[in-house]
């Protein structure tokens, strides 16, 4: 182990038989991981087979701490898996900026109607962002413009920078799109053109 302390693999041989028994549980569907963890949790002291979950769960951790060290690529998934995650936490704490990304409800009731607002607006947000990058990849193409398709893989529908979260929504005086029509994509180069 990385961290000094030796595993006790005695206590993981001598619970072997459980601890098949509930990933063979969890793997059918017949037990809820959620379950296992609220019956291991209930006890006042850490019982036998937790504890040979938990040396179990260093071993798992050491081996995939030498995978990490190891190979870059593994490094670089992880991180961009963090950055989304990342982005998704930063759009939440800007869209729900004027409680600072508290929620200070005193009902379970009223918290759980808030977090489900912001998860919607969320999801529009993401929507939004979705179609509009879906629109200027399909311009791209039309226009035989190169880039590496390998890219988009990294685009994230996270960004808000275009969308005002605060000020006044003056929504009768927004301009109405029929059906099936998008407003025009932001074209960069024009600003370029303008100048020169």
């Amino acid at each position: 182990m990385l961290d000094g302390r030796t595993i006790k693999t005695a206590a993981i041989e001598a619970d072997w038989d459980d601890i098949i028994r509930i990933v063979a549980s969890i793997k059918d569907g017949t037990v809820a991981p959620s379950v296992i963890m609220r019956k291991l949790s209930a006890y006042k002291r850490q019982n036998r087979l937790d504890f040979a979950l938990a040396e179990l769960g260093r071993i798992e951790r050491t081996l995939f701490t030498l995978d990490w060290l190891e190979q870059p690529e593994l490094r670089r998934a992880c991180q961009a898996g963090l950055n989304k995650g990342e982005a998704r936490h930063t759009l939440a704490a800007a869209v729900y900026t004027n409680r600072q990304g508290r929620f200070t409800d005193r009902s379970l009731e009223n918290q759980e109607y808030r977090a489900s607002g912001l998860n919607l607006m969320i999801a529009a947000i993401s929507y939004w962002n979705t179609v509009y990058l879906d629109r200027a990849v399909q311009h791209l193409r039309s226009i035989n413009a190169e880039f590496d398709p390998a890219l988009l893989a990294h685009l994230s529908p996270m960004g808000w920078a275009h969308i005002s979260l605060t000020g006044d929504y003056l929504w009768e005086q927004a301009k109405r799109l029929p059906v099936g029509e998008f407003r025009p994509l932001n074209d960069p180069m024009a600003r370029l053109k303008l100048v020169a």
